[in-house]
């Protein structure tokens, strides 16, 4: 195991201790391989934690299939050095099926939650118990106070952060840029001379600068808003966005109403959408996965879309800056302004008290088991101490240091914080309609106002 400087890990919890005398097993959903022999791991970075002998902590997951095999793996070391079994239980009903199972007594003693509007939630209903002091001081430790903030309600402290993912990216091809003389935007104004530029150079019938997906199955319509919300983040700044995501700020209002006619400058410009798949009309049509593939064949030019996307590009695509394939984060309204991103993550929340579960909690949110994660591929953190080298790729590598970087505002991705009928539905299904044409701009923003509840 890479050797990886250890922060707050965990005094507070229980007295130094030596390796376990027993063997824990690390499993999805309570079966599987056994952990290493206590001979087999350096238990420096683990001492720590305390021993446990014959504890378990079950930690709740909507993860899946590699993702959960990697999760699972995190824990042989700590498992072997410190007597706990963790049961890793990865479901995708774990979202509902939460409440159910506290609802009768029968709640994990950890959960991932995938965003911070369930956790609100759970701890309005008194599931979730407030965070040990030795998780927070972790959190202190290496995370930013936006981190902590997400994971905190009403003031108090409950849930760690774990992984993350940076959006706002805008993908393209730097040869196609160097062919045409084009160098990536510091703002938003040249951004939207680069896309005239382009639009006025091209004499093809299939051809747009840009190229849009909306399309994601009963989530179609998600895409859209996260264009929106990284326009009010840049335009209205990160107070404004926080109170709009708040509900304090309508989406009628100045602040976010020129966001989207920002947006709407392109997303509903025949001129500049959507190239390789039709016109603007297309655009819910058009999964989120296939959005940005026109780009490789030369009908479109630029694809917004998340850090992930980078999975969705087919096999032999070289993603770097020299490569087929790289990405800009969208660009500030002031080239003089620090970095604002939006995106997304995770947070572990509590829901039985103990010392093992606290020593879990713990050690999800050290930078100990941010640089075991990563390095095991498919995933990046903001946690502090966690090593960008490791991650798998360049743009992991990027993200990471933008996570990291002291003047980098963190947004949590707006309809994830909004309420349900908000976020997940009305926002997301506006955005269709006014792409399609059904409504026009005043009747999207006066439609999704009329949802709050």
């Amino acid at each position: 195991m890479k050797h990886v400087r250890r922060g707050r890990a965990g005094l507070a919890i229980a007295t130094l201790g030596v390796a376990a005398l027993a063997l824990a097993a690390c499993s999805n959903g309570g079966g599987g391989e056994a952990a290493p022999e206590p001979g087999d791991a350096d238990c420096a970075d683990y001492e720590a934690y305390g021993t446990h002998e014959g504890e378990t902590v079950e930690v709740y997951t909507t993860i899946q299939g590699v993702e959960l095999d990697d999760m699972v793996t995190t824990f042989d070391a700590f498992s072997s050095c410190t007597g706990i079994q963790v049961d890793v239980v990865g479901t995708q009903e774990a979202e509902t099926q939460i409440n159910v199972r506290a609802a009768a007594g029968d709640a994990p003693e950890l959960m991932i939650i995938p965003q911070p509007g369930l956790l609100q939630r759970l701890v309005a209903d008194g599931y979730v118990l407030p965070a040990a002091s030795s998780v927070e001081d972790n959190v202190d430790e290496f995370w930013s106070e936006s981190w902590k903030g997400y994971g905190s309600v009403d003031g108090t402290f409950y849930s760690a952060p774990l992984m993350a993912s940076v959006k706002g990216w805008i993908w393209y091809s730097p040869t196609e840029f160097a062919d045409k003389g084009i160098e990536v935007p510091e703002t938003w104004d040249e951004l939207m001379d680069i896309t005239e530029q382009l639009a006025s150079e091209s004499d093809s019938q299939t051809y747009k600068p840009w190229c849009v997906g909306f399309g994601s199955g009963d989530a179609t319509g998600w895409p859209g808003t996260d264009w929106v919300e990284d326009l009010v983040l840049r335009m209205a700044g990160p107070e404004a966005y926080n109170q709009w995501v708040a509900g304090e700020l309508k989406f009628a209002d100045p602040e976010i109403r020129q966001a989207f006619d920002a947006v709407g400058e392109i997303l509903l410009n025949e001129d500049y959408v959507n190239g390789g798949f039709g016109g603007v009309e297309s655009i819910v049509s058009t999964t989120f996965n296939d959005g940005g593939l026109p780009i490789l064949d030369g009908n479109c030019s630029m694809h917004h879309q998340a850090s992930f996307y980078e999975a969705q590009w087919p096999e032999g695509t070289t993603v770097a800056p020299d490569g087929d394939i790289w990405a800009f984060l969208t660009p500030k309204t002031d080239a003089a302004a620090g970095d604002a991103v939006t995106g997304g993550g995770e947070f572990v929340a509590k829901f039985v008290e103990g010392e093992a579960v606290d020593a879990v909690q713990t050690f999800m949110s050290s930078d100990t088991w941010a640089n075991l994660r990563v390095e095991l591929g498919g995933v990046i953190s903001a946690n502090k101490g966690l090593d960008p080298e490791l991650a798998g790729s360049e743009l992991g590598r990027a993200a990471i240091e933008i996570l990291q970087a002291e003047d980098t505002v963190f947004a949590f991705d707006g309809s994830d914080l909004m309420p349900a009928a908000v976020g997940t539905s009305s926002f997301w299904t506006g955005m269709n309609d006014w792409v399609v044409g059904t409504i026009d701009t005043d009747e999207l923003v006066e439609y999704i106002d009329s949802t709050y509840p």
